[in-house]
């Protein structure tokens, strides 16, 4: 049925959440799981005023996010090896994460995308936009939403 299974973690308990899922899904399947995390892009400061702070913040903020990527993604796998499920992780960089997402899916083949629901809704969710009701739209390749 189901081989290879993306699951985009952002590092929540939630996300932490929809891992757990997929590791059950994959066992049983025997399914593999790639794990992505996308690193959105530093906005910083919109003037710019002050050009050489906004690089150095641009720099600080990307190094500190590419270290909790490898965090995530290596508790990922350590949590993948104690279920005895194959787990491959990556991050990205990107201003869209949702678009990152499903290009992933694409490029690796993945047929099933299993994410986390952070349950907004309402203005909330108007306001603050929900990346898996996005990749829930746009996304060609089944998703299964854990609500927690």
């Amino acid at each position: 049925m189901f081989t290879h299974i993306l699951v985009p973690h952002d590092g929540s308990k939630l996300s932490e959440a929809a891992l757990t899922h997929a590791l059950t899904l994959a066992k049983a399947l025997a399914a593999r799981i790639s794990v992505l995390h996308v690193v959105t892009e530093f906005t910083g400061d919109a003037s710019n005023a002050v050009p050489l702070l906004a690089s150095t913040a641009r720099e600080a903020f990307q190094q500190r996010a590419i270290g909790e990527a490898e965090s995530i993604l290596s508790r990922a796998k350590r949590l993948g090896s104690a279920h005895d499920v194959n787990i491959e992780g990556h991050y990205l960089l990107s201003a869209d994460p949702f678009k990152a997402i499903i290009d992933e899916v694409e490029r690796r083949g993945c047929d099933l995308v299993v994410m986390a629901s952070h349950g907004r809704r309402g203005l909330s969710a108007m306001l603050l936009g929900s990346e898996t009701q996005k990749v829930l739209t746009h996304c060609q390749t089944p998703v299964l939403v854990v609500r927690a």
